[in-house]
C-alpha cells in the first residue's frame, strides 16, 4: 500500500482550480496533507529551474537503474480468467555439477526434490520490482516468484474491472486466490516462503484464509512487512483529527470520480510531479539521507498505475480484517517486520500482528517508513536470510550480505 491515492488527488486538484471547488472539504483535508511536500517543492522552484529538475530525474534513472533485473517469464490464469504475470530466479547449478546428472536421476528412477521456492507479493500501488535489492541479494542462492498484483506491472487488467470500463472494486480475497493461481503456475511443488509486502502481506494473510491446507502442507515459512491485519480506517496518516476525519469521509467519493476521469488525473499528475514526488518521499521513507536515485525509483513504481486502478483497490483497505486467520500461521517461523516511521502501515499494526504470533520475530526498524525494503534493503535482506536458514531455504553458510545493497543499484 503506498500513498498514491492521496498524492493523485492532489496532483488533479493542483492541475485545475475547478477541481478543488468540486471537491471541496476534500480539498481542504488534503491540502493540509501536502502542505509539508508544497513548501518543500516552493523552496526548491525558487533556484531549481524545471528543465534542470527534469534532467536530474532522467539523470537518476540512468544511474540508477533499479527495477532492472529479469527472469523466466510466465503467466497464471486467475479464477476469474486474469492473466498474472510472473517471473522466476532459478537457482545457479553447483560449478561441480556433473553434466548427466539429470539423465542419471531418469535412468535410475529418482527424481530430484523439488527445491524451496520464495514467492514475493508486492503492495498497493507498487509491483514486483519493488523488491529489488531483495532479489539481486536472493538471485542464484534460492528460487523465488516475483509477480504483478493484477491491474499492477505487467499483469492484465481485472476482467471484471476492463468489462466495467472501471469502478468495480477489488477485495482482498480475490487477491489471495490470485496468489493461489501464481503458486499453482510457478510452484506446484516443494516447500514455499511467502513474503509479503503490505497489502501483498494481506494477500498472503488471504490465501491463508481461503487455503488452511496448502499453508499446513506446503508453506514452511513466512514474512510480513508493513502490514497490517485490519483497522485500517483507523490510520490518522500523520493528519490532524478533524484533517483525516474529513479524509475518510470523502476520499473513496473523490477517487470514484477521479477515476472516472482519468485521462485528466493523470495530465494533473504530470503538471504537478514536483508536488507528487514530495509526497512519495514523506510517505514512503522515514529517513531524511535517502538516496535520490532510490527516492526516483519508488516515484516511478507508484506514478505507473493508474488513477483508476488506485479507486478500485483503495476500498478493500477499510474492509480489510483478517484477524481472525493469524493463529494459522503459529506452527511456522514468521518474521514481522515494519518502519518505526511507517505512516500508511503504523509499525502498531505489526506489533499486533506479533501479539497474535509470539514465537514470530518481530523487527522495528529505526528511521523507516513504508517502503523499508527500498530504504534499508540490507537489514530487511539481513532478516529474509536468517528466516530463509530457519525454513532451510539455504545453508546457514550461503553469502547473502554480499548483494543487493543500496551502493549495487543493478544488484548481480
Amino acid at each position: 500500500m503506498s500513498d498514491f491515492s492521496t498524492g493523485d488527488v492532489v496532483a488533479t486538484a493542483a492541475a485545475s482550480g475547478a477541481g478543488w471547488r468540486r471537491a471541496g472539504i476534500a480539498g481542504a483535508a488534503i491540502g493540509v496533507l501536502a502542505a509539508g511536500a508544497a513548501a518543500g517543492v516552493a523552496v526548491e522552484r525558487l533556484t531549481v529551474g524545471r528543465g534542470m529538475r527534469q534532467r536530474a530525474r532522467l539523470a537518476l534513472d540512468a544511474t540508477g537503474p533499479y527495477g532492472s533485473l529479469r527472469g523466466t517469464p510466465g503467466r497464471a490464469t486467475a479464477d476469474d480468467g486474469t492473466q498474472l504475470y510472473y517471473e522466476v530466479d532459478e537457482v545457479d547449478p553447483p560449478e561441480d555439477a556433473a553434466p548427466s546428472g539429470s539423465r542419471r536421476r531418469r535412468l535410475f528412477g529418482r527424481k530430484a526434490p523439488a527445491p524451496v521456492t520464495v514467492v514475493f507479493s508486492h503492495g498497493y500501488c507498487l509491483g514486483q520490482d519493488s523488491w529489488h535489492f531483495q532479489r539481486a541479494a536472493l538471485r542464484g542462492l534460492v528460487r523465488t516468484v516475483h509477480w504483478d498484483q493484477r491491474s499492477h506491472g505487467r499483469s492484465e487488467r481485472g476482467r471484471a474491472q476492463a468489462r466495467a470500463g472501471g469502478g468495480v472494486p477489488v477485495g482482498i480475497d480475490q487477491l489471495g486466490r490470485d496468489l493461489k493461481a501464481v503458486i499453482d503456475a510457478a510452484a506446484p511443488e516443494g516447500p514455499l516462503v511467502l513474503v509479503g509486502h503490505s497489502m501483498g502481506g494481506m494477500t498472503i494473510m488471504a490465501l491463508a484464509d481461503q487455503y488452511p491446507d496448502l499453508l499446513r502442507d506446503q508453506v514452511a515459512a513466512v514474512a510480513f512487512v508493513g502490514t497490517s491485519s485490519g483497522k485500517l480506517n483507523e490510520v490518522s496518516f500523520g493528519l490532524p483529527v478533524m484533517g483525516v476525519n474529513a479524509v475518510r469521509r470523502v476520499l473513496p467519493g473523490v477517487l470514484r470520480a477521479l477515476g472516472s476521469q482519468a485521462e485528466l488525473v493523470e495530465r494533473g499528475r504530470r503538471a504537478t510531479a514536483d508536488l507528487f514526488a514530495g509526497l512519495i518521499k514523506r510517505y514512503s521513507f522515514g529517513s531524511r539521507d535517502v538516496d535520490p536515485a532510490v527516492a526516483r525509483f519508488a516515484e516511478r513504481l507508484i506514478e505507473s498505475t493508474p488513477i483508476d486502478v488506485v479507486a478500485e483497490f483503495y476500498p478493500a483497505f477499510a474492509e480489510h480484517d483478517k484477524s481472525a486467520a493469524l493463529p494459522l500461521f503459529r506452527d511456522l517461523p514468521v518474521l514481522i517486520l515494519a518502519g518505526d516511521k511507517d505512516l500508511v502501515t503504523p509499525s502498531s499494526h505489526s506489533e499486533a500482528i506479533a501479539d497474535q504470533l509470539p514465537d514470530a520475530e518481530l523487527v522495528i526498524v529505526p528511521d523507516a517508513g513504508h517502503l523499508v525494503m527500498l530504504e534499508h534493503p540490507e537489514t530487511v535482506t539481513d532478516r529474509l536470510a536468517d528466516l530463509l536458514v530457519r525454513a532451510g531455504a539455504v545453508p546457514e553458510s550461503s553469502n547473502v550480505g554480499g548483494h543487493g545493497t543500496a551502493e549495487q543499484p543493478g544488484g548481480r
